[in-house]
């Protein structure tokens, strides 16, 4: 049940419903509290949530419960990471390179905590950066009647999103009157602007008359006592050294895109020396653009070189951090990576780093194509599982070990040694039909009816299957359904006892019913189980059948042709066996 509540976890993790996969691993730790694995897998999914502590407590407890195990610190560092801790997540990865020097993702986990550290220790403190933090510098914008007003300007949201993000750029705006504005009402402090005077209202207190209009002959008078001043030419700007390189770096910038344009050319003729070359050169003239590094990556893996391909998507990731480029540019960079990767596991047998590398490209942007191959890298890598541990001889020894167990009436026992020969051989119908027989046993009747029609499914013409089947729903009192699968066993076996004794069973409780012999207990039981299944309520939802049910009581004659017909018939029948329905 545990593995179970696992798989569903697995399921939600990887489709992005990271609640669910929380509830679902929650299940799992409750029925299986010392699985280290669980711990780890709830960890990730409280982190996709951005639960970082949360994730913590939980990659704490999976080092605890395995302090060998590489990825137990994966998880502790992406956690760290998550809270800021940054020398604690550089730690933790560290300490997972100890136990596993190769490991990709705690490499990379290592290479992000050391930039975040570093970013930290060098970004200068900003004296404005605690007025543009968090909901309240909105609140305080809305409540303020002037800078309201400016909220509905786009450039000037974008202008304070951009600051709230990263105060140092408050210095790129201060020429912007309505940022100027702004800073002073998130400080709560005057700032004049040029516009202040203008805005002013009038004053309340009695102004100076103003002085009267000169005459005309004041006017000539002034005129030829001054010649009138000729406004002085303002001086020419000088040329600024920034100036040629914002135009040098444009022209760079110019000239990269012509280099990447061929490289794609090229990529496309499948000339990839000569693309290489070109994005090569692109990255020399401007390694603002992390599309270059991407681009030869793509380049890199179709040529099999791998290995260079994960330096470039590194590369673009680390850069692109740096100039907190578009997450969907690093999600690409990480999913180009998970692609080599996987390409590589087919060799070293180990999809392991591929998978996280998807699940990370996933945090950053939830890509249809990147979850596509994160759900065929887990596919792979199940199927590996399931091919080294195949060994068709340790199974029959653990099937045989199963019936001893059930033999001594010990049937936990005997469904563990059947589920572990299972894990060895999953292609043995006999095991499911015996492992069918246990759970009926504990009264596990939907497991048993799952392996049942597993054992069905694998071989049909192995009659154990029908009598394991029948015999649950025998048991979950579905006597019609227990009924057809006996009698689909006999088209197999037409002699085989077990099979009649079955259909004699159900012949007997469904005649029960017909004949009315249900105790007042029983009627309300069967009634009560019948009302939840879909095939009965679609029988009494059926305008047809409830006319015929009506005929049966009120008109005698009608009733008499719908006996004629078998498919009425067979679905009154379910009603008298489900109790709905009584004959007299």
């Amino acid at each position: 049940m545990a593995d179970e509540a696992k798989a569903k976890g697995n399921a939600a993790f990887s489709s992005g419903d990271y609640a669910a996969a929380v509830r679902h691993f929650s299940d799992a730790i409750a029925l299986s509290p010392d699985n280290h694995v669980l711990y780890s897998n709830r960890s990730a999914s409280y982190a996709s949530l951005k639960k970082y502590s949360d994730a913590l407590a939980d990659a704490k407890k999976t080092v605890e419960l395995k302090p060998d195990w590489s990825k137990g610190y994966s998880r502790l560092g992406a956690a760290h990471l998550g809270l800021s801790q940054y020398d604690d997540a550089i730690a933790a990865y560290k300490k997972g390179l100890e136990i596993d020097p190769n490991n990709e993702p705690l490499k990379s986990g290592l290479a992000d905590a050391q930039a975040a550290a570093s970013r930290a220790r060098s970004a200068p403190a900003n004296p404005f950066g605690d007025a543009f933090s968090g909901p309240e510098m909105w609140a305080r914008l809305t409540a303020d009647p002037t800078t309201r007003v400016y909220l509905q300007q786009p450039d000037f949201v974008k202008m304070m999103q951009d600051i709230q993000k990263d105060p140092n750029k408050l210095n790129l705006y201060l020429k912007d009157q309505r940022v100027m504005q702004a800073i002073g009402v998130l400080l709560n402090v005057k700032i004049r602007t040029p516009t202040d005077d203008a805005d002013m209202p009038e004053s309340s207190s009695p102004s100076p008359s103003p002085s009267p209009s000169p005459s005309p002959s004041e006017r000539k008078r002034a005129a030829e006592a001054e010649p009138p001043r000729q406004p002085e030419p303002e001086p020419e700007p000088e040329p600024m050294d920034l100036s040629e390189e914002e135009k040098d770096k444009k022209l760079r910038k110019a000239e990269a895109q012509k280099q990447k344009e061929a490289g794609n050319a090229a990529y496309k003729k499948k000339d990839f020396d000569t693309a290489i070359h070109h994005y090569s050169k692109a990255l020399e003239l401007d390694d603002e653009d992390i599309s270059y590094l991407t681009n030869r990556a793509a380049v890199y893996l179709e040529m099999g070189k791998y290995e260079e391909c994960i330096k470039d998507c590194d590369k673009a990731v680390e850069r692109g951090r740096e100039l907190r480029s578009d997450f969907k540019m690093i999600a690409r960079a990480l999913t180009r990576k998970g692609t080599a990767l996987v390409k590589m596991a087919k060799c070293s047998k180990d999809f392991e780093p591929a998978i996280e590398t998807f699940q990370k490209a996933l945090t950053e942007h939830r890509n249809p194509d990147t979850l596509k191959k994160l759900n065929e890298a887990e596919k792979a890598k199940k199927d590996l599982e399931q091919q080294e541990y195949f060994d068709p001889n340790l199974a029959d020894e653990e099937r045989e070990k199963g019936n001893e167990y059930f033999k001594q009436q010990k049937y936990p026992e005997a469904v563990r040694h059947y589920t572990e020969s299972l894990r060895r051989n999953p292609k043995d119908p006999r095991t499911y039909s015996n492992r069918a027989a246990c759970y009926t046993k504990l009264g596990a009747m939907p497991e048993g009816l799952k392996d049942a029609e597993k054992c069905i499914e694998l071989d049909p013409t192995f009659v154990k299957g029908y009598t394991r089947k029948g015999a649950v729903q025998f048991f979950m009192k579905e006597y019609d359904k227990a009924l057809e699968t006996y009698k689909e066993g006999l088209k197999h076996d037409p002699n085989n006892q077990e099979l009649l004794d079955g259909i004699g069973r159900c012949v007997q409780q469904i005649n029960k019913a017909s004949r009315g012999d249900l105790s007042p207990e029983e009627l309300k039981e069967r009634q009560a189980k019948a009302m939840q299944d879909p095939e009965i309520q679609n029988i009494l939802q059926d305008p047809v059948m409830r006319q015929v049910l009506v005929d049966f009581q009120e008109n005698p004659k009608a009733a008499q042709e719908h006996t004629k017909n078998p498919m009425v018939m067979n679905k009154i029948q379910k009603l008298i066996s489900a109790g709905i329905v009584q004959m007299r």
